[in-house]
């Protein structure tokens, strides 16, 4: 019988990855930023170990969409009193907090629970095409 293969913490490498997502659909971006995140693209993923990498997004006001969601997608918070919900919609989402509509996005593919929350600290956004990580050294997205 084949012993099943699980990393040791010290087989375990983070790299850092920068992604631009000028022009990029915001669906399919933020997949392959989720999928980066939790290792899935390293031969060695096992899932209940948290082998994925840092992700740098540049850009994040530029993203696209297709079809009417600038208008159509919406996005709710509550504020915590009685009738308190709000909604605003994708394109002043996007004017007003462009770094929220990718956290949103990247959190919807994530493991919904403490390792998920984990793996989205290691998410930084930024809106324009500059990021203070350069001593990390990113290299760009796979």
């Amino acid at each position: 019988m084949e012993k099943t293969y699980y990393p040791k913490a010290s087989e375990i490498t983070q790299d850092w990855y920068v992604a631009d997502a000028d022009g990029q659909t915001l669906g399919r971006f933020a997949t392959k930023v989720a999928n980066v995140l939790m290792g899935k693209h390293k031969p060695t993923f096992t899932p209940g170990v948290e082998m994925g990498d840092y992700v740098i997004v540049v850009n994040c006001e530029k993203i696209a969409v297709t079809g009417n969601k600038m208008d159509d997608k919406k996005y709710y918070h509550h504020t915590g009193y009685p009738g308190g919900i709000k909604e605003i919609n994708l394109r002043d989402q996007l004017a007003k907090y462009p770094d929220r509509v990718m956290r949103a996005a990247v959190w919807g593919m994530l493991p919904k629970n403490k390792r998920g929350k984990k793996l989205l600290n290691n998410l930084k956004i930024y809106a324009g095409p500059d990021h203070n990580h350069a001593a990390q050294d990113p290299k760009p997205l796979p």
